[in-house]
């Protein structure tokens, strides 16, 4: 962590969300790129997702776009070789914002612990919030706990509780490695990102991408506003199926969150067996669901 004096936003508007300057470095003048770590003038770069997304001219993909595609090809390579004796684990998503304190922040410790107790490696983006505090929780039982960083205008790091840390440049290489290596996902509270999150695993259950993938929301509270709008509007109007509404489970219990989680794990790894903790390898039981537009 450098030990500059931090600028405030007058001094240093540019380091700032919402200033308007999207690629200038953050206030404290570190930027990480995906395995590069830059400080000073060396931040003061574009973000990879934005180039690669933001095409000039015709013509242009000629001459940057063979580049790129060896770039996203060593993500995935790097990814891949990290994380390929992981196993057992379970992706944890929520609130980069959450306050250290919070309830949402111990629930998110709570959920960590208990899962590493339950013999399952946590993943999360490596941010702060809750994902800091699922971490913490994997690492105070024992676990192993994993961090999946992305390049962001907003550097937010890898937090101090993550023992295996990769940054990407692309977030849809990020996405692979959270679904490829998890087997299921638990989502606290949490934002734009979270939802993201959310439904392309939803999506991804939906249309049998994968398989015995539990996805547990833990908060009644917070979550049962937009199941409801999902059962009113979603369903109501033919934009999904009733049955669509099991493809997720709303507790408030983290020790029946990981109960199910690990339940959904054990059918995963053996997707042919007998008895309650087996399925037949199709979408969790409930769901009943073929793929939809």
């Amino acid at each position: 962590m450098s030990t500059e004096p931090q600028p405030t936003p007058e001094q240093n508007p540019a380091g700032t969300p919402g200033s308007g300057r999207r690629d200038a470095p953050p206030a404290n003048g570190i930027r990480h790129k995906g395995p590069l770590e830059l400080r000073r003038k060396a931040a003061k770069v574009t973000m990879s997702d934005q180039t690669l997304l933001d095409t000039k001219g015709p013509g242009q993909f000629v001459h940057t776009d063979p580049w790129r595609v060896l770039r996203i090809q060593s993500e995935f390579v790097e990814g891949f070789g990290a994380l390929a004796d992981l196993g057992p684990a379970v992706s944890v998503f929520g609130s980069a914002r959450t306050q250290p304190g919070s309830v949402n922040y111990e629930l998110g410790v709570e959920v960590g612990r208990k899962l590493a107790e339950a013999g399952l490696a946590v993943i999360t983006g490596g941010g702060p919030g809750s994902m800091e505090a699922a971490n913490k929780g994997a690492v105070q039982g024992n676990g192993v706990s994993v961090g999946l960083g992305i390049e962001l205008p907003f550097e937010q790091g890898m937090n101090q509780w993550v023992d295996l840390g990769i940054n990407f440049r692309y977030f849809f290489a990020r996405k692979t490695m959270f679904v490829k290596y998890a087997q299921g996902f638990i989502v606290l509270p949490g934002g734009l990102g979270t939802l993201d999150e959310l439904f392309e695993a939803m999506v991804l259950v939906q249309t049998r991408k994968v398989t015995s993938f539990p996805i547990v929301l833990i908060g009644t509270a917070f979550w049962s506003p937009m199941m409801e709008w999902i059962q009113t509007t979603l369903v109501a109007e033919g934009m999904m199926a009733e049955e669509d509404l099991d493809l997720v489970q709303v507790v408030d219990d983290p020790a029946l969150a990981v109960e199910l989680i690990a339940e959904g794990a054990a059918r995963h790894r053996n997707p042919g067996g007998t008895g309650p903790a087996a399925g037949s390898g199709s979408t969790p039981t409930g769901s009943g669901s073929g793929p939809r537009a």
